[in-house]
């Protein structure tokens, strides 16, 4: 996955997202949108065979750059977390 900021502002950000799609995508704007900071985050993805994917993301207080991290952190440890849930009921 390759991103790409098409506009960056004091509280809000846009960014083309190469090779992304819903199953990335929608996880990632819902932990955004758990975020006390973040005022919106949405995605729009327009033509599917010739448009990427753009995300916005808007925030009250903060950076949106620093609320994409925390987003992305979070959701890598709990995927992280289900796998080796999956894993240990796989061997038994």
């Amino acid at each position: 996955m390759q991103f790409k900021v098409l506009e960056r502002a004091k509280d809000s950000i846009r960014i083309q997202i190469e090779n992304a799609d819903d199953t990335i995508l929608y996880p990632l704007v819902n932990q955004l949108l758990k975020d006390e900071d973040v005022e919106d985050a949405k995605y729009y993805v327009g033509h599917p065979q010739l448009d990427k994917p753009v995300l916005l993301i808007k925030t009250k207080k903060g950076k949106p750059q620093t609320a994409l991290k925390h987003a992305a952190d979070a959701l890598s440890k709990e995927f992280g977390d289900a796998r080796k849930v999956l894993t240990k009921e796989l061997r038994g």
